[in-house]
């Protein structure tokens, strides 16, 4: 199959740098799908660049978990397991609970109105149906939370983890049947940050977090079905 993604260069970072990243987004957006063979040749050419940093980007990404090396086969997309899953969500989890507290206590009118315009950007990109853009409102929706608790530390830590975190937001947005869900726990989270409800704003938070968990866990079940 050959590769749809494009290589996006920048002159501040090494060419080996630019491919890794490049494959990695590729991997985490799922725009190379787990199982996916990848071939040096063909992403060489897809790229416009030699061999060597396509090779050092595998293994990089083989080090981060994106990638396996299988025998006499060589380098795929590694599938997205229910070990890996829990492992990234349950951070998330612990890091957005304590995001939604502080938020509790710092969000100004301002903000809230940004998080209420974040929660209608994503309604609105539900309607329009692309998945890429549905899922990067979600992602805006959480950024605003997370700007709100002006806690440096917590936004670099949650940052480490947005890329890991959007191959599983990704999976899960694919059925639009939690479309509804997700709309209402949006409305929910807002009323209770609003109001400094932080208990019901955790639980509402917590629970956010564990459907994903479930619904992804859903998929892939299925899809060993």
């Amino acid at each position: 199959m050959e590769p749809n993604f494009q290589v996006n260069m920048n002159e501040y970072l090494p060419l080996r740098d630019v491919v890794f990243n490049t494959l990695r987004q590729a991997i985490l957006r799922g725009e190379l799908k787990p199982g996916e063979r990848l071939m040096e040749i063909q992403l060489a050419n897809k790229l416009g660049v030699s061999r060597t940093p396509i090779r050092e980007a595998i293994r990089k990404l083989e080090l981060e978990g994106l990638v396996l090396m299988i025998p006499r086969k060589g380098a795929e997309v590694a599938e997205i397991t229910e070990k890996s899953l829990r492992d990234v969500l349950e951070v998330r989890k612990a890091l957005e609970e304590l995001a939604v507290q502080l938020c509790c206590d710092k969000i100004t009118k301002d903000e809230i109105r940004e998080l209420e315009k974040a929660a209608e950007d994503f309604k609105t990109a539900i309607r329009r149906g692309g998945l890429t853009e549905i899922a990067e409102a979600d992602v805006k929706f959480h950024d605003v939370i997370y700007m709100a608790t002006d806690n440096q530390k917590l936004i670099q830590l949650l940052n480490n983890l947005r890329e890991q975190m959007y191959r599983y937001r990704m999976e899960y947005l694919k059925s639009d049947e939690v479309y509804p869900q997700l709309i209402a726990e949006h409305k929910d989270i807002i009323r209770h940050v609003a109001g400094k409800e932080k208990e019901k704003a955790t639980e509402v938070v917590s629970k956010h977090i564990d459907n994903q968990v479930e619904g992804v866990i859903d998929t892939l079940r299925l899809k060993k079905l």
